[in-house]
């Protein structure tokens, strides 16, 4: 296995320097030429002062800039930061704040258009050396950053890319946001195999018939895709006539798979396609298990089939205690092995909470449930926590809570997602408020500090939240209320 991510492109690009390696609207890089961009950005970066172990942000639009930058950054030695331009500018100035940032790619410095010098000496990355930190929902109102390793990322794709029958004549999307770490898997996926990278434009992120016209054209033959979106692009599609597709996989992550709306979508294609479902968490590095969803999974009694653990990684189940619970009985996910990141940037008392040694074994605790059934493999029952899953974006209830809290005539504030909705699921916010509250307003002030995906779509104001005997929230007593 190579020692770092550089090492990695730059044998691919070596193999295959004429091969196109990104693809954008009309615009696109061979291999050869990605490296020329990413070798100057990287020179550029060092004569700014950019040593290894830094951390750089990254702030780029939906272009040919992501890879650009996320190579460049790492042959300079830096570990990336996700600063999405679509989130909101408090969030993003909370996370430069908190990593020290001096230096974001994209806003101080365009990640394109430099030169290296041929005396410019990259520096040697090793395997432990940190590669990115994404920012997740925090339960105690502030985002926690996730530090991963480059090796963590070689492992992932050395165990997980021999499960797939990929190679340099493949096409994949890079459709998430820098911010999801499911781009980590897209675009490492079809650099490290000399395939195609195709960017999908803002356009197409949020038109599926755009989106389903981009498939066709740029004739893609991976897709990931977060189940709320593939619902929708599985629509377009039927409503298009269901057209004949180049796809070869569709790989699932980021929320529970819809069988139903894939066993249609399969069955209304004339080739056959491999639909995957991989289950993980942003702290074990994007994906965790492995399932090929083939008729008996599509039609069958686990409607949540998550399958296996990559070969790198072992699932524990365990309870409360920490305690082993038995096959068949639901437990939390413990996840061990070589996909475990370094913990949470400035965290040490969560990384201590999360990232448990036992029995000699360094485990990330997920808070997530599951049962092995008789054949060994995984059914996924939710979460453990209130930590929840919404269009492919975990969130922590308690981080919008808070910012409601700090709004303009809100006296206290609950959360709840909201599942099975015909318009689809949603978040609702309960609030007890006093004269000064405007809905408005509130909107707009969760609006400067929260991501989109983030903010209620529904408020409902209370005399007051309902409470259990013991004094805790009445969840249940909120339903009545919707």
């Amino acid at each position: 296995m190579y020692r770092s991510l550089p090492e990695w492109f730059l044998a691919i690009c070596a193999r295959h320097p004429e091969r196109t390696a990104v693809v954008c609207g009309s615009e696109h890089l061979t291999y050869q030429e990605l490296a020329a961009e990413a070798r100057g950005l990287a020179a550029e970066l060092i004569r700014r002062g950019v040593t290894r172990g830094d951390l750089v942000g990254l702030r780029v639009t939906r272009s040919m800039d992501i890879p650009v930058a996320v190579i460049g950054i790492l042959l300079a030695g830096g570990a990336y930061v996700p600063l999405d331009p679509g989130y909101p500018s408090q969030r993003l100035r909370r996370i430069i704040a908190e990593t020290s940032i001096g230096c974001v790619v994209g806003e101080t410095l365009p990640a394109r258009g430099h030169t290296a010098s041929p005396r410019t000496d990259l520096p040697e990355v090793s395997a432990g050396d940190r590669a990115y930190v994404i920012y997740t929902s925090g339960s105690t109102g502030q985002p926690k950053g996730c530090v991963i390793s480059h090796g963590n990322v070689l492992s992932l794709h050395h165990a997980a890319l021999p499960l797939l029958d990929v190679g340099p004549d493949d096409r994949w999307t890079l459709f998430s946001s820098i911010n999801f770490d499911v781009s980590v898997w897209e675009l490492w996926s079809a650099l490290g195999t000399g395939a195609t990278l195709v960017i999908v434009d803002a356009e197409a992120v949020y038109d599926p018939e755009v989106f389903l016209r981009l498939i066709i054209d740029q004739r893609v033959t991976v897709l990931n895709a977060v189940p709320p979106v593939f619902r929708l692009l599985a629509e377009a599609h039927a409503d298009a006539g269901r057209p004949p597709l180049p796809l070869r996989y569709v790989i699932f992550a980021g929320d529970a798979v819809d069988l139903d709306t894939t066993a249609a979508f399969i069955e209304g294609l004339p080739q056959r396609i491999r639909p995957i479902n991989m289950y993980g968490i942003t702290e074990t590095t994007v994906h965790a298990t492995f399932k090929e969803l083939d008729d008996t999974a599509l039609h069958g009694v686990n409607r949540s089939p998550i399958g296996r653990p990559l070969p790198h990684l072992e699932i524990m189940l365990r309870d409360p205690t920490g305690e082993p619970v038995p096959d068949g009985q639901a437990g939390e996910i413990w996840v061990s092995g070589s996909g475990v990141g370094l913990g949470y940037h400035g965290r040490d008392d969560l990384t201590a909470e999360r990232f448990l040694t036992v029995d000699g074994v360094r485990s990330y605790r997920s808070g997530d449930l599951a049962r092995r059934l008789p054949d060994g493999e995984l059914e996924y029952l939710g979460r453990a926590d209130r930590q929840v899953k919404l269009r492919g974006f975990r969130i922590e209830l308690p981080e919008i809570e808070a910012t409601l809290r700090g709004c303009t005539g809100v006296r206290d504030a609950v959360v709840e997602l909201v599942t099975g909705h015909v318009s689809g699921d949603f978040l609702a916010a309960y609030l007890v408020v006093d004269h000064t509250f405007d809905t408005r307003r509130i909107r707009q002030e969760c609006a400067e500090a929260l991501p989109p995906y983030m903010v209620p779509t529904t408020y409902k104001v209370l005399p007051a939240i309902p409470l259990t005997p013991s004094g805790k929230i009445d969840r249940s007593a909120l339903t009545a209320h919707r």
